[in-house]
This record gives C-alpha cells, sequence and structure tokens, in this order.
C-alpha cells in the first residue's frame, strides 16, 4: 500500500473510534440517573449571587465570595448538578394484640 493510502486508513480509524466513544458517552446521559439534571437554584452554573451583594450599597466583596460578588452554591454543592438525596426506609411489623 502506499504512505497515501495507509494515513487515510489511519485517519479513518481514528475518526471511527473517537465516534464510538462519543456515542458510548451520550448513551451513559440517557440512562436513568446516568447523568443528573441541572441544579434548579444555579442553572448549572455552580454559582450562585453572593450574600453581600443584598445588603450593601453598589459594595461587593466578602470572605465568602472574595470579592466575585458570587458564592459556591449550597443547593448542589457547587457541582451544577442535581444530586439524589439518600433515604433510609425502614420497614417495620406493627405489634399486634391477639
Amino acid at each position: 500500500m502506499s504512505p497515501g493510502v495507509v494515513t487515510v486508513v489511519q485517519g479513518l480509524s481514528a475518526l471511527a473510534g473517537a465516534w464510538v466513544i462519543k456515542s458510548i458517552l451520550d448513551a451513559e446521559q440517557e440512562k436513568p440517573m446516568g447523568g443528573f439534571s441541572q441544579c434548579p437554584t444555579c442553572n448549572g452554573s455552580r454559582r450562585v449571587p453572593c450574600m453581600c451583594t443584598r445588603w450593601s450599597d453598589n459594595d461587593v466583596g466578602c470572605s465568602t465570595c472574595e470579592g466575585s460578588g458570587r458564592m459556591r452554591c449550597n443547593s448542589c454543592g457547587g457541582s451544577g448538578t442535581g444530586k439524589p438525596i439518600p433515604v433510609q426506609v425502614r420497614a417495620s411489623n406493627p405489634s399486634r394484640n391477639t
């Protein structure tokens, strides 16, 4: 085979491999609980307006936001995605009076 054909074949195989990996990752996102939805509080941005902006007169900055005016979202912990809430369910038999 000529070097040009080998180069084309290698390029096509790399492209096919990338497509397979992308389709696998897309399928993982579509699975239930595979990909968490965006946080409803920060809309996936991971940051929310800092409390210091609410009480100041156009002054921005505190130790929480480090002067940016935005702090980490408490609802998602700064991940930008919704998290499942762990719940413990305990079943018990009611005592029977016989």
